[in-house]
């Protein structure tokens, strides 16, 4: 962790000048409390960047929120293995999942089928709660449910490094999400215009918590995060149906830990929190005990106590290849053929690398696995035999 200024920390190892420069302007803004948080992903985005944390007190910023209100990750983990996948015509099945769920912008369902019912049911409900009418925005927003839309979306059949198969997908609000995310948006910058407030970015426009536009904004916004939830859920009862069809089998059944609520679980708990726990990190990256207590009880209340910090080590592992494989690659591209000599290895605590590394004209291949998932121990084996040589 990084610390850029007393109010913005970076997790982030590569990162552009704009994106930080968006970023210092983000965290200037005077609600955000106690610091604006870049994750290893943070890249530039309209107004905020995309890949950050901003919490806020009193305030809130529609554009950071983003047009894809509650975007996210459902997973179940099935009863196959990458055995019952293989010598099958996988073609077969994405084609049925195809047919299964619309894709792509401006695809929608052509009728209502049963497993949507409940659902709609569910959101009319929340949306008479919250005393708002979805069809102001999207008249047909009861046939976008189950569908994925398009730009970062999509639906996946997987196997993880035990060869378990997974079903996994990512979507959002769809259109109705977009459309009350635009109006707030465009409502914000009204506001800001009418009080002659001067912004270093029009995206950056808000809404102060205890008015009207404020809350009108936070009931849509659960609504839309809802939608995002149940059109998930219903995309994946699709996929597990056609997957069943697929393979013959009379159901597919999900694993323990498969995932998909537990983001809106979170969300819900930590609204719980009251505003004098301290959210601050001191410089070696360490969150106070309050917070981390409170974190720890969330993981077990989840169930997914240890996860995060397998995957941490795991990222760390392949981080640390990869950074040994760059520096290595950058050393060969300073070395001369010309009887001048070569500059220093690199980093003599890490070890140099791969003996397929003479090719001239051209970086060495990062090693892959038959099914073309990156190879680390292979890497790390070229690396060694370099060395050795």
């Amino acid at each position: 962790m990084e610390r850029l200024s007393e109010r913005l920390l970076s997790w982030a190892s590569l990162i552009d000048e704009k994106t930080l420069d968006q970023a210092h302007t983000t965290a200037r803004m005077p609600f955000i409390h106690p610091h604006l948080a870049l994750m290893p992903d943070a890249h530039l985005g309209k107004g905020a960047t995309v890949g950050s944390v901003i919490p806020t007190l009193g305030a809130i910023i529609p554009a950071a929120v983003g047009v894809d209100i509650g975007c996210g990750m459902i997973a179940v983990r099935t009863q196959f293995t990458r055995s019952h996948l293989d010598g099958r015509d996988l073609a077969e099945l994405r084609e049925q999942i195809e047919r299964a769920i619309p894709l792509s912008a401006g695809r929608y369902n052509r009728k209502i089928v049963a497993t949507a019912e409940p659902r709609i049911a569910e959101l009319e409900d929340l949306a008479a709660k919250h005393e708002f009418d979805p069809e102001t925005y999207a008249g047909n927003w009861r046939l976008q449910l189950g569908t994925l839309g398009s730009g970062n979306h999509f639906i996946e059949v997987s196997a993880d490094e035990l060869d378990r198969v997974w079903l996994f997908l990512h979507s959002g609000s769809r259109g109705v999400g977009n459309k009350i995310a635009g109006h707030h948006i465009a409502v914000a910058q009204r506001l800001a215009k009418q009080w002659w407030i001067d912004l270093p970015d029009p995206d950056l426009a808000y809404l102060v918590e205890g008015t009207p536009e404020f809350t009108r904004y936070i009931r849509e916004l659960r609504w839309a995060q809802h939608f995002a939830l149940l059109n998930r859920e219903e995309m994946m009862d699709r996929v597990i149906r056609q997957v069943s069809e697929f393979l013959g089998s009379a159901d597919v059944f999900a694993a323990p830990h498969s995932l998909g609520r537990h983001a809106g679980n979170v969300y819900r708990h930590l609204l719980e929190l009251p505003r004098e726990v301290p959210l601050t990190i001191d410089d070696a990256g360490t969150v106070v005990q309050d917070l981390t207590t409170v974190m720890r009880a969330l993981a077990l209340h989840l169930d997914v106590d240890g996860y995060l910090e397998t995957r941490a080590v795991r990222y760390r592992y392949e981080r640390e290849r990869w950074d040994q494989w760059l520096n290595q690659v950058t050393w060969i591209h300073k070395s001369d053929s010309h009887g001048r000599r070569r500059p220093a290895r690199p980093d003599s605590t890490a070890v140099p690398l791969f003996e397929s590394a003479t090719i001239r004209g051209r970086d060495p291949k990062y090693p892959r696995e038959p099914d073309g998932s990156w190879d680390h121990s292979a890497a790390l084996h070229l690396i060694a035999a370099r060395h050795a040589a």
